[in-house]
């Protein structure tokens, strides 16, 4: 039966691949016994009940063989009808190119940038295990699912795998077990073009534990899952020896990978494994197989649900801890139990974002996080909160190393894998690394927070490396991310607040390495419209000056000085940028009167400050990279200073 469904798998691969014209065939007519041997017999999953918080997680890191996926979740019975295979790859259809997370019942998150999905799955595995040591009480197991992953030659030769794979042999995920499909071929051509390394020695090295055996001998790659399932201290790699496009006459070929077989290939295939030419065949009793295979599967579900209730009424505040965590709760008058910091008072908003940690991280417990071996200068250290190894996984701090690759896709495994909400932090000029993963956080629509600190060229002597130029405006311009740049204590307190509430999507909060004033205000705080008037005019308006972060103390200093020229100038915070862009124009109109001069301070490149600068309005920016030097000098020698925002105002008001 396993070789029928494996059968079936290939069938409907070729079939869908060739009605699209378009596709990747190689490895699912590779990998189709083992993926037989996973749906048919393996997993614990439910098809009814795709969100299942216990169900065992499948990642096909090699997203570019997604019909491996939809085949069997189709066979499986998830709600993915005939009709959605038929429909590959096309507009609007349940079966994109690549797996999309919320496209797809069963798809457990987005794969197509090869090395995401397996370090996804490490988040996942060490999501497991910090649940389990949360939650589960004698007698009670009611955490304690694996995370199995497809993995292709592409996958192990990128660098967030290498990084996700060091990490996770370092934390002991005995619960994680890697298919790695060693079909010895890329798409130009053979691996020893470029891949010649001793992968089993390699992964030894880092801790797994390592098999390797025939992909289609379905009773070895079974034998190799239960000896992988009995080692509980090491993730486990399974080198799966496959053909590449088996079964057809471009077996074992750099052809097979990526191109539609074609109908002379498909008929050859066909007529190997005997199988009608029909396309889009599936025989009945496979059909029967895995309806009652469904019926036992929710039977296991079932018993996971009378299971989960005893130990309800055995915890109740565990269970109200559960509750919390997976709905993503967030506690009563947030706003009323933030830090108080007063007016004048200097704080570098890392500092603030770190006191403002701590006071949310008593009232949610589920909030864990950790940086890339950089929490004493990203001030992200949960007090307390106890640090997660590899004998101990209850606590809430994570110590990454310096992986930021890893990091970040790690943290979209967490937070997709559910029960908690995830943070990380590194310096925002290394966020360059990390651009993969945020993109596809906002592609996803996961509620991950990036703190990024050391946010400009105030970082100082580090010079230019460390000096983040281009980088806010660079993730300002991925949809779907969020990011804020407080200009003090209190707004990255509530630039916090702002991004614990948003569950849509990932938030980028860029603090400061420099201490900074805690500034007056004449109005309530308010960065649920990402701008608000930090200062008011006290001479008949001429001016406005917008500005973000530090640069905010900047422009109050220059409007006091155009103030006592007689100039009346507005001051404007603005955090979110994008967010105040979104805003009705009554509210942009407010804050920001139409046809007043406009200058726009910000400590980067200034393209992107166009749109509310207006066309006559002036921009005080860096265009170029920084220098190393204290940091105020750095400033100073690039221009920022409140000198040249005085001028630049009164420049707009002459030409005016």
């Amino acid at each position: 039966m396993l070789q029928k469904i494996a059968h079936t798998v290939r069938a409907l691969t070729v079939d869908a691949v060739e009605a699209a014209q378009s596709g990747h065939p190689g490895l699912p007519l590779g990998m189709a016994d083992v993926g037989a041997l996973l749906y048919g017999k393996i997993l614990r999953h439910d098809p009814t009940w795709p969100q299942w918080p216990d169900r065992d997680r499948v990642i096909l890191s090699g997203g570019h063989g997604s019909m491996w996926l939809y085949s069997l979740l189709h066979l499986s019975g998830y709600d993915l009808p005939m009709e959605e295979l038929k429909n590959f790859r096309q507009l609007g259809s349940a079966t994109p190119g690549h797996p999309e997370y919320g496209d797809t019942p069963g798809v457990e998150t987005t794969t197509g940038p090869l090395g995401q999905g397996m370090a996804n799955a490490v988040g996942m595995a060490l999501a497991e295990r910090m649940l389990a040591a949360r939650f589960n009480r004698p007698g009670y197991e009611i955490v304690g699912h694996y995370t199995y992953v497809i993995a292709s030659d592409g996958d192990l030769m990128e660098g967030v795998v290498a990084e996700a794979s060091s990490l996770a042999g370092h934390l002991g995920l005995g619960r994680l077990i890697v298919f790695y499909d060693d079909n010895q071929i890329t798409i130009d051509g053979g691996t020893d073009l470029t891949f010649t390394e001793d992968v089993a020695k390699r992964y030894e090295a880092y801790g797994w534990h390592v098999l390797t055996v025939d992909g289609h001998d379905v009773a070895a790659v079974e034998e190799a899952v239960k000896a992988a399932q009995a080692e509980t201290t090491r993730p486990s790699l399974i080198i799966t020896k496959t053909k590449i496009g088996w079964g057809t006459p471009l077996e074992g070929t750099s052809k097979a990978h990526s191109d539609p077989m074609g109908p002379e290939n498909i008929a050859a295939l066909k007529a190997k494994i005997g199988w009608p030419e029909e396309p889009f065949y599936v025989p009945g009793e496979v059909r029967e197989f895995f309806a009652a295979r469904k019926e036992e599967l929710v039977r296991q579900s079932q018993e996971w649900k009378e299971r989960f209730e005893a130990w309800s009424r055995a915890y109740p505040e565990l269970r109200a801890e559960w509750d919390k965590a997976f709905g993503l709760e967030l506690p009563e008058n947030l706003d009323e139990i933030l830090p108080e910091f007063e007016p004048g008072e200097k704080v570098a908003t890392r500092s603030a974002g770190g006191t403002v940690l701590q006071v949310l991280a008593k009232r949610m417990p589920y909030l864990v996080g950790g940086s890339a071996d950089l929490h004493p200068s990203t001030k992200t250290f949960i007090e307390g909160g106890g640090v997660i190894t590899r004998d101990d996984y209850s606590g809430r701090n994570i110590h990454f190393g310096v992986r930021e690759h890893a990091m970040g896709a790690m943290l979209n495994g967490m937070q997709l894998h559910g029960g908690l909400r995830v943070f990380g932090s590194t310096f925002l000029v290394f966020s360059d690394y990390m651009r993969p993963t945020i993109r596809l956080a906002a592609l996803m629509r996961q509620p991950v927070v990036f703190v990024f600190t050391h946010d400009s060229v105030y970082v100082g002597e580090d010079g230019p490396t460390h000096q983040p130029v281009e980088h806010a405006e660079s993730l300002r311009l991925i949809p779907n991310v969020e990011v804020y740049r407080p200009a003090d204590a209190v707004e990255a307190a509530l630039a916090w607040v702002e991004a614990l509430k948003r569950k849509d999507g990932p938030t980028v909060l860029l603090f400061t390495r420099q201490n900074v004033p805690v500034l007056e205000r004449e109005e309530k705080v308010d960065l649920s419209r990402g701008a608000y008037v930090i200062k008011r005019e006290k001479n008949p308006l001429s001016a406005v000056i917008l500005a973000s972060g530090s640069e905010v103390s900047l422009a109050l200093e220059a409007a006091q000085k155009l103030e006592e020229r007689g100039r009346g100038v507005r001051v404007v915070s603005v955090p979110n940028r994008e967010l105040f862009l979104r805003q009705d124009a009554g509210y942009q109109e407010a804050v920001a009167p139409k046809g007043t001069p406009r200058l726009v301070i910000e400590a980067g490149v200034g393209a992107g400050w166009r749109g509310l600068a207006g066309e006559s309005g002036r921009i005080l920016s860096i265009e170029r990279f920084g220098v190393s030097a204290p940091g105020a000098q750095a400033a100073a020698h690039l221009g920022l200073t409140v000198d040249r925002a005085v001028a630049l105002v009164e420049e707009m008001l002459q030409a005016g």
